[in-house]
């Protein structure tokens, strides 16, 4: 499976993309991620066990905690992708717009 595949695999669960946007506003542990979700902390951890496989997330050691935080170089990767899409979309919408600004309008017969 491409990085990529993993990636859109491991967002396609709403708790993990709840996850990513927690961790958008910062690092944090696993105990203040569990916070708002009604999940046991093990599920908490499988889901950003999968996070991590996907390289969206890293985690590093400090003590008896494992603080986890965004991988910049997944998400940019994600992010060129989606601008790709996004590109193509305008190119359609401005392909679009010239064919639409090169229609004339028809002119309407006077009503009786």
């Amino acid at each position: 499976m491409s990085k990529l595949d993993a990636a859109f695999s491991a967002m396609a669960d709403p708790t993990r993309r709840a996850i990513l946007a927690r961790l958008a506003l910062g690092e944090a542990t696993v105990l203040e991620l569990a916070e708002p979700f009604e999940i046991t902390q093990p599920a908490i951890s499988r889901h950003l066990k999968v996070l991590e496989g996907a390289g969206l997330i890293v985690r590093r050691v400090e003590g008896t905690k494992r603080p986890c935080r965004l991988a910049p170089l997944a998400i940019s990767e994600v992010d060129q992708w989606l601008n790709v899409l996004r590109q193509a979309l305008t190119e359609n919408y401005e392909r679009l717009d010239d064919v639409l600004a090169g229609m004339k309008p028809k002119k309407r017969k006077p009503r009786r």
